[in-house]
């Protein structure tokens, strides 16, 4: 089981909501510049957050990537969800390639979860930084960091 974590692009300083905030242009850019880190990977299905630039971020990774498989936008990908809830959820998940994109302080949580068994060392994931992690299965302490990638 292969899962990228995916962290959206520069957003917004302000909207009416957090919820609503936008990407910047910068912010396309830089999810433009890491998506092509997933050309030619066999991605399953991308798992979106329901917020503005989420969605945002996801669409630019399926044109860049002319992604035509599945894209479902699910609830649990807040910026303070539970990671153990998200691990719980992706418990049905359990085999291809799967590319997440959400929020911080969450992403980096579920990744410092996934790889270290806890919490108390979340991975360092900065705006379209782009982690990749490996295992036989979607559990806290198993799956490997294979990869980290900040945009410039």
């Amino acid at each position: 089981m292969r899962l990228w974590l995916l962290r959206h692009g520069e957003a917004q300083a302000q909207a009416a909501t957090d919820a609503e905030r936008a990407l910047t242009p910068r912010g396309c850019a830089e999810v433009t510049q890491v998506a092509v880190q997933l050309q030619g990977r066999p991605l399953t299905m991308l798992l979106v957050s329901p917020y503005v630039r989420t969605r945002q971020t996801a669409a630019l990774v399926v044109e860049a990537l002319g992604f035509a498989g599945p894209v479902q936008t699910v609830p649990w990908l807040t910026p303070d969800s539970d990671p153990l809830e998200v691990l719980r959820r992706l418990d049905r998940y359990d085999s291809g390639e799967l590319l997440l994109v959400t929020h911080q302080p969450l992403v980096g949580a579920l990744a410092g979860l996934l790889v270290h068994g806890h919490r108390q060392q979340p991975l360092a994931m900065h705006t379209a930084s782009l982690a990749e992690l490996e295992g036989d299965m979607l559990a806290a302490g198993i799956m490997d960091l294979l990869a980290l990638v900040h945009p410039q």
